[in-house]
């Protein structure tokens, strides 16, 4: 079992983003330094709560400043973007890190990017995604000259080569053949885990889907890796929570249903965009409930698992039993503001050097029972 960490990142449209570069860099070195496997940031291009654009750009100040993390783009929404572009950028960061580098892409989510490149249309969002990630592993296994021609771009090096001079090369990764590659997924049932499973890429279930979802994503999960011939063991599936760890069952309880802590706000922020958005089954526990029937409450006891670091290790195991076996948790990353940031800091803590320990203790115990039997 890994431990990651998994910015949107989401915080109060009211913060500035030098503060909230420097929050979510601080998280990053902290999670470092207590061992963590992972760090993820998202990327969103309009909107002030979720201000991050440039993913690999943030993460690239902090290569020299960590030890061991693994860095995540968590995703690059490939339709905003020309697959040239990404490739190369990709590649460079994958030199730059180290090889600390895992390539996670998605069709982005965020309505009002969508509308700010023209990628309104889902069916097309998805054609875009899959045919860009298919024109960056090209570009990444050969040399020039490139003649890639899709529906949606044509990507065409073939009369300015001077191969002495180096001219006309695209650069490839540090990691062979490739960075590995992840792609996210929310929907119930969602295709998308199906076809990275397929193609031997990391799914990774989205930390704001009630459990019945993160459920039916090891159901798509094992149908991708069974048609791909390979058993559905969960070791290449991520899972995002939210996540609060505290001294007691009550302080816990306390914290995340404080109308100012960052769980609460997470919540109310999400659900309005989703309403906006008429998407609103992703996040009910019930997908028959109405939405004049879903409460922040509610949704706060669906979807974030909380407690002392006994309480959650007891709850996260019981989850894993009935989800599937994911063989990296990601902690959601809160907005870290006020009294938020003790509490963030100190879950990380408690993950860190107590849920995560126990959690493997008992997962390699049962794991030795079921060979023995």
């Amino acid at each position: 079992m890994k431990l990651g960490l998994f910015q949107m990142p989401l915080h109060p449209a009211d913060r500035s983003m030098r503060d909230t570069i420097s929050e979510n860099s601080e998280k990053i070195i902290h999670a470092d330094r207590l061992g963590f496997d992972e760090a993820w940031v998202g990327e969103h291009f309009s909107a002030a709560t979720e201000p991050f654009c440039a993913p690999m750009m943030l993460m690239a100040s902090l290569i020299h400043r960590t030890k061991s993390i693994v860095f995540g783009t968590g995703v690059v929404g490939l339709p905003n973007h020309h697959p040239a572009i990404v490739a190369a950028e990709a590649a460079m960061f994958d030199h730059l890190s180290g090889g600390r580098f895992v390539f996670g892409i998605g069709p982005a989510g965020l309505s009002s990017d969508h509308e700010l490149f023209g990628n309104t249309d889902p069916t097309i969002r998805n054609e875009r995604m899959m045919e860009s990630i298919d024109h960056i592993l090209a570009i990444w296994g050969q040399d020039p000259p490139y003649d890639l021609k899709g529906k949606h771009w044509h990507i065409k090096i073939t009369d300015s080569i001077v191969p002495e001079l180096g001219v006309g090369y695209m650069g490839k990764p540090f990691q062979k053949p490739h960075p590995p590659i992840a792609m996210s997924a929310m929907s119930p049932y969602s295709g998308s885990v199906k076809v990275a499973a397929e193609r031997g890429w990391s799914p990774i279930s989205a930390n704001f889907c009630p459990e019945w979802i993160v459920g039916s994503h090891f159901k798509k999960y094992a149908e991708g890796c069974r048609a791909a011939g390979r058993e559905p063991d969960g070791h290449d599936w991520r899972v995002a929570r939210n996540l609060l760890v505290a001294e007691s069952d009550q302080e816990a309880l306390d914290w995340v249903m404080d109308p100012k802590g960052s769980n609460y706000y997470y919540f109310h922020y999400l659900w309005e965009v989703l309403k906006r958005a008429d998407y609103t089954a992703v996040m009910k526990s019930d997908p028959k409930m109405a939405d004049a029937d879903v409460t922040v409450e509610g949704m706060i006891e669906s979807m974030v698992i909380y407690g002392s670091a006994k309480t959650v290790t007891e709850k996260l195991l019981g989850f894993r039993e009935r989800v599937g076996p994911f063989s990296t948790l990601l902690m959601a990353s809160m907005d870290g503001s006020n009294q938020n940031r003790a509490r963030e800091w100190g879950t990380m803590e408690r993950l860190a050097q107590d849920v995560l320990p126990a959690m493997r203790r008992e997962i390699a115990s049962a794991a030795s029972r079921k060979a023995a039997e």
